[in-house]
């Protein structure tokens, strides 16, 4: 009976505590960096909800950030140890107890940013997650930045036309049997150390000239989405293999291959492993004014003897079929895994994203979709031998032709393997840019007539 008495009395107790007091002595089960051009983003995973306050601080710039109801502890401690020194916005890490009770962070930046602090519920294999993205305050002209890096790729490879035909004149000046022209001598080493670069600066770019306008108006844009990313790892094979990291890989040469054709230029909704929200790669494909947008997957399903390649484009009428339905909620659900922060959504946006899809556009990535269905049936097995249509939140982008391909199994251990392969990568890619050129030697793109 006393023993009774006593639990009783334990659990009114408990019941009594406040949100502060429970969480108190909260468990950290991970701490995460997760660095990009685009932004960087800091996840602090624990075992109960944990509440934070940030402030901006200047001279030196840092992110300050007060964690209340914990003590310091070794796995909040890592923190430290993940900042990359090729971070774009953030220095390094300090980590202490600031007073009882309540942990303060501080992070140093390299530029100043917009910090935006949310939490996310446990969901898939996360518990409660604490998240601070670090937005850059002034954001580049994406096109801009593209035609900019064809000029500089253009440069590099005209230098080293000019490099090696230099070399070659120069061997054929020399008699035959002369031995090469001495080096010259190496200039002795300077005492003084360089001078320190000036402190960089954050000026906004300038707006493009007319010439690159006009050159821009020439370009045909494909956009590539590697889906997932950072916190998402998307479908896991049985070896380990993550869907995130192998469609990069594959969309990075995907790029490079489409970036070899005169007059076409890839751009990548991500380049590194971080996160992407589903409606902000539609929205960097439109804001390059791209001609077709290509996501790229490897997806899986309930046993691992599914197998083959697959094309989707977006339906306005339903799924074409139930697994292409599935597919589809899988695919919209990576929102959830890799954290948006539903407060600052353009509802507006999505809403447009949802209700504007058309008929020309569903029409001419159907189109698309049977050029790289057609060349990739060459590479491996099919899934299905046509084009499959679902409600796919990334194909919405109501005047860009989208499809999205799934480029295997990765569930499936024979497919997992073929993934890994280089060569197979390197055919599949073959496969997708010819598909993707055949499209557009049939299907030319009106010329783009917008300023930028």
């Amino acid at each position: 009976m006393m023993r009774r008495r006593a639990c009783l009395a334990l659990g009114t107790v408990v019941l009594t505590l406040g949100r502060a007091e429970l969480a108190f002595g909260a468990a950290i089960v991970a701490v995460r960096v997760w660095p990009a051009e685009d932004y960087t983003r800091v996840t602090i995973e624990s075992d109960q909800v944990l509440a934070a306050r940030h402030f901006v601080a200047d001279n030196p710039a840092r992110l300050v950030v007060d964690i209340e109801q914990l003590e310091l502890s070794p796995a909040l401690r890592e923190l430290v140890g993940k900042v990359r020194p090729d971070d774009p916005y953030i220095a390094g890490v300090r980590v202490g107890q600031n007073q009882p009770r309540v942990v303060r962070l501080v992070i140093d930046l390299k530029q100043p940013v917009k910090p935006q602090q949310f939490a996310l519920t446990p969901v898939a294999a996360y518990q409660h997650r604490l998240v601070f993205d670090l937005h850059p305050t002034q954001e580049a002209d994406p096109l801009l930045a593209l035609i900019q890096e064809k000029d500089t790729a253009e440069r590099e490879a005209a230098r080293e036309v000019q490099d090696a035909l230099g070399e070659f004149i120069g061997r054929v000046d020399r008699p035959l049997g002369a031995p090469p022209a001495p080096t010259p001598p190496a200039l002795p080493p300077v005492a003084a150390a360089p001078p320190a670069p000036p402190p960089e600066t954050h000026a906004p770019p300038p707006p493009p000239s007319a010439a690159q306008k006009a050159r821009i108006n020439r370009l045909v844009i494909v956009a590539i989405d590697p889906g997932h990313g950072g916190e998402d790892p998307g479908a896991i094979g049985p070896t380990g293999l993550k869907e995130k990291d192998v469609v990069l890989q594959i969309a990075r040469q995907l790029r490079d291959r489409l970036n070899t054709r005169p007059g076409m230029r890839a751009m990548l909704t991500r380049d590194e492993d971080f996160f992407v929200p589903l409606h902000e790669r539609v929205n960097k494909a439109r804001r390059v004014q791209a001609d077709l947008f290509v996501s790229v997957h490897a997806d899986a399903f309930f046993t691992p003897q599914a197998r083959g390649a697959s094309v989707f484009a977006l339906s306005a009428n339903g799924a074409s079929s139930a697994a292409a339905r599935w597919m589809a909620q899988k695919e919209n659900a990576a929102d959830v895994v890799g954290g948006v922060n539903a407060a600052t959504r353009d509802k507006q946006v999505l809403r447009t994203l949802l209700d504007m899809s058309t008929a020309a556009q569903i029409k001419d990535s159907l189109r698309v979709g049977s050029e790289v269905l057609g060349r990739i049936g060459r590479v491996g097995r099919l899934h299905k031998p046509r084009v499959e249509q679902a409600g796919f939140a990334v194909l919405k982008a109501p005047d860009i032709p989208s499809i999205l391909v799934e480029t295997a199994f990765i569930s499936n251990p024979e497919e997992e393997a073929k993934l890994r392969d280089p060569d197979y990568q390197k055919r599949l890619v073959e496969a997708l840019f010819s598909g993707i050129e055949r499209y557009f030697a049939k299907n030319p793109p009106l010329a783009r007539n917008r300023a930028t």
